[in-house]
């Protein structure tokens, strides 16, 4: 089990070596990056340590244009409007872009026991952020492209879809054991839409992975993609995350009884006190039924809000009820 955002703002020992200014400054420090992504390791005891990062993080590296802000969620100074601000999102290389990831990545793999996840943003979620220019309710430019402009957008997905694949690539090679690809807000488009202008491209990352790595498992996730959940399957990822709102009786249904899936707890139950979130953990467990493909996770990330010894108390209920112990 791990938790999405499990390296976040609800930890005390976060807030205190976090310092000031954009997360993406402090990404860029490899000795802080990996302490807190190991913070949450040594206090729960999960059996991952995410890579504390964010989805925008090549973008930034290209020089787009975007951050980070407070509050508010990646906000880009000129949106992605045009082909000619597509130039602004060049090739990534991480080599020469992202050292400082690599590095990180390094010293985890080096300081720790437990494997080290990579991530990426997945190609639509982080061109919804690009286009919009900010956080979006109604995607209403990144739908527009869409339909007015597919020829731009599928050229925004395929020099993402190279982000995304190089920035998994990188951490991998520098020790990283598997990955998740993030893709959000998927859930804001039409199985029509998304099988058209987003599946091929997710597919692509996958499928390149899997050529690049073979033994390392990729993880899709969404939120609020029920329907869409046989054509994130169909991307190729080996682990299929699910939010709350699909029971993973119902996931094997309909994709098959040997699927893996990552969840998936609600975030919110959490937030409720210790005796809510461990009988939410129950179920999330007697709905898994002892199936040996099951990551426990939260249905979304960690709140900033959520008491980190209610945490503690649901790692050791799952691992005291799925291996007789913790760890």
């Amino acid at each position: 089990m791990w938790f999405m955002r499990q390296a976040g703002r609800s930890l005390p020992e976060y807030r205190a070596v976090r310092g000031s200014g954009s997360i993406l400054d402090a990404i860029k420090k490899p000795d802080l990056a990996a302490e807190i992504t190991m913070q949450p390791v040594r206090r729960y005891g999960v059996d991952a340590a995410v890579l504390y990062s964010d989805i925008v993080v090549p973008a930034h590296a290209v020089g787009f244009g975007i951050d980070v802000a407070p509050g508010t969620g990646p906000v880009a100074e000129r949106a992605l409007r045009s082909a000619d601000d597509l130039e602004r999102l060049r090739i990534l290389e991480p080599d020469r872009d992202l050292p400082y990831v690599t590095e990180t990545v390094r010293i985890l793999a080096r300081e720790l026991s437990v494997p080290v996840l990579a991530f990426a943003g997945a190609p639509f979620t982080v061109a919804s952020y690009l286009i919009e220019g900010r956080p979006s309710r109604s995607y209403e430019n990144t739908k527009g492209m869409m339909h007015r402009a597919p020829d731009l957008w599928h050229r925004v997905m395929e020099r993402l879809t190279q982000h995304a694949v190089a920035f998994i690539d990188a951490q991998l090679a520098a020790g990283a054991s598997a990955f998740q690809l993030f893709d959000s807000w998927a859930g804001s488009l039409s199985v029509a839409d998304y099988r058209e202008f987003v599946l091929p491209h997710s597919r692509t990352v996958f499928a390149r992975l899997a050529e690049l790595h073979p033994h390392a498992p990729g993880i899709h996730f969404g939120i609020g993609c029920d329907h869409l959940l046989e054509s994130m399957h169909a991307a190729g990822p080996r682990v299929l995350g699910l939010d709350w709102r699909t029971t993973i009786t119902d996931a094997r249904r309909r994709m098959g009884a040997d699927l893996v899936v990552q969840g998936n707890l609600d975030p919110a139950l959490v937030l409720a006190g210790v005796e809510t979130a461990l009988e939410g953990a129950r179920r999330v467990l007697a709905d898994n039924a002892g199936h040996p493909g099951h990551i426990f996770n939260l249905g979304h990330g960690v709140s900033p809000n959520t008491d980190p010894d209610v945490l503690a108390e649901v790692v050791r209920l799952v691992h005291e009820s799925t291996d007789g112990s913790p760890r």
